[in-house]
């Protein structure tokens, strides 16, 4: 009470902003006090906390028995712009839309029993792009911004720097080694997460033929979207949008039919779509583009299948029209479903990618249901696999100038007021805020009083220090959330392109083979412990 009292009673104050505000702050604090407990009544007890804590512990313990089995499966669930208060936000929203205060809630990363944290500066930026940072956990070689699938020798832009930088995914390891792979987005299926997955661009904008400059298609440039159909013969499962840059230029969409910022950009006249179905009508192949298509496929009876369920991006989860637009978890599990068919296990790249936008716009709502709703599909992936042959990752790309603060009570509603005014211009403020973006406003003078708005809006924009027309990346390191096999090497802090060399090492394919000397289903790892053990010892001798 301190601090109200503090931010409420200085000279010099125009009355009527003062009654506002008391008014503001005195309807945050009764609904605390007045209405369900800010805390529940267990925790007043410190054996509700030293129980807790001491089943933890036995739960910790059991994990001295390592998985070392091999991998059969593996699954990267990526959020894209998902830094750690955005995970910490996303856990209370779970929570609070279950009708619980949220701090206390488990996401379902939360439940992994390995956690590490990435560093993810590309080549040649302190503060990373999506582009470089996909090249990193799926291709093991950090690059540079705006390029995918190539290494850090690459320019970007300068497609004569692409030939002889190219560099493969585990997408590609696991393909070769004959398991099933799949992509499943919510941004468009050639945008700089899944591209890194199959492409090789000096240019993550160069989704069709029509947004790439003349000399870089006369030098032999491809664009992502052709990439995604030639690079990887039969990628088993691709879902996400993206389908205006897979039809010729001005051809109209079949959803949004005679609305041109949706109809086709190839300038090549090439229909991707036609010839992927046509090329796949022998081999169980179906092509969707709503939520009843897909739906309604019997994923027995499917062996390939393309989704393009938007000309762009997906809409946001929180705006999905939902009898027509499938849901990130809905699209996960036919994906499982189709690709665990294969006896020699799959790979799946899972990309919860409007994460990103909703930050870059502001719009910390739809960020943070974006979160939650890809929590959702982490769950699901959980159910339908095991954790003794399968390896499933969760991270982030990059973070964001996002975080949320003010001292806010237990149970304070994320997206709500902090229980004090400003002690400078005696404003009230939400406790999400973000470093800078386009919520900053400047209102007859000063900061706008959020008061006046509804901040509880989907789209409403969180203020910013700074503005900007777009909000950007955060440079933090992110976190890794880990289990399944071998999922005890991802520890400490490490750089972002350890994460694929970890998968490929579990699954044995790719280059870390040679220890998979299969022995009851687990990779033999004494034989390569044994001579590091002797290489130590020879090196304590001579030196």
């Amino acid at each position: 009470m301190l601090r109200l009292s503090g931010a409420t009673h200085q000279p010099h104050r125009d009355d009527n902003m003062k009654v506002t505000a008391l008014l503001i702050v005195c309807s945050c604090l009764m609904s605390g006090s007045l209405g369900k407990p800010q805390f529940p009544e267990q925790e007043k007890d410190p054996k509700f906390w030293n129980m807790w804590a001491q089943q933890t512990l036995k739960n910790a313990l059991t994990l001295q028995s390592l998985n070392t089995n091999k991998a059969k499966n593996l699954i990267l669930f990526l959020g894209d712009g998902m830094g750690v208060p955005t995970v910490t936000a996303a856990r209370i929203l779970k929570g609070q839309l279950n009708g619980q205060s949220g701090e206390e809630t488990q996401l379902e990363m939360d439940k992994f029993p390995f956690v590490s944290l990435a560093k993810t500066y590309n080549t040649n930026a302190q503060v990373p792009d999506s582009a470089g940072t996909a090249t990193a956990y799926l291709c093991g070689v950090k690059a540079n911004e705006g390029t995918v699938g190539v290494s850090a020798a690459a320019v970007r832009s300068q497609c004569n720097t692409t030939e002889g930088n190219e560099v493969t995914s585990i997408l590609r390891w696991a393909k070769e080694a004959g398991k099933s792979v799949g992509i499943v987005t919510t941004t468009r299926v050639n945008h700089a997460t899944p591209s890194a997955a199959y492409a090789h661009s000096v240019d993550r904008d160069w989704y069709s033929d029509n947004e790439m400059p003349a000399d870089a298609l006369k030098d032999g440039c491809k664009d992502i979207a052709r990439q995604l159909f030639e690079n990887i013969p039969n990628i088993d499962v691709i879902m996400g949008g993206g389908r205006k840059y897979m039809f010729p230029k001005n051809m109209s969409d079949v959803e949004f039919p005679g609305v041109a910022k949706h109809s086709g950009t190839r300038k090549d006249g090439r229909n991707l779509v036609q010839e992927w179905i046509d090329k796949m009508k022998d081999k169980r192949g179906h092509y969707v583009w709503n939520k009843k298509q897909l739906l309604s496929l019997n994923p027995n009876s499917v062996d390939y299948l393309l989704g393009l369920f938007e000309p762009a991006d997906l809409t946001y989860n929180l705006e999905r029209n939902i009898d027509t637009d499938p849901s990130l978890t809905e699209m996960v599990d036919v994906a499982i479903k189709i690709l665990k068919r294969n006896p020699r296990g799959f790979y799946l790249l899972v990309e919860g990618g409007r994460i990103d936008h909703g930050h870059h716009e502001g719009k910390a709502k739809q960020a943070l249901h974006e979160a939650v709703e890809m929590d959702r599909a982490i769950g699901l992936a959980h159910l339908m696999t095991s954790v003794h042959d399968t390896l499933t990752i969760v991270t982030a790309d990059h973070s964001h100038v996002f975080n949320f603060g003010g001292y806010t009570f237990r149970g304070n509603t994320i997206f709500g007021l902090a229980p004090m005014l400003s002690d400078v211009d005696q404003k009230p403020f939400t406790s999400i805020v973000y470093g800078n973006g386009p919520g900053y406003k400047i209102v007859n003078g000063g900061r706008e009083n959020v008061s006046t708005v509804d901040y509880h809006e989907n789209n409403y924009q969180a203020q910013a220090a700074v503005p900007l027309s777009m909000e950007t990346h955060g440079g933090e390191d992110v976190a890794v959330f880990a289990k399944g096999p071998m999922a005890h090497l991802l520890h400490g802090v490490h750089e972002q392109n350890y994460i694929p060399h970890v998968m490929a090492y579990a699954a044995c394919i790719g280059q870390n083979r040679e220890h998979c000397d299969l022995i009851g289903g687990s990779a033999a790892l004494r034989p390569v412990l044994s001579s590091m053990a002797a290489i130590l010892t020879v090196t304590r001798i001579l030196c």
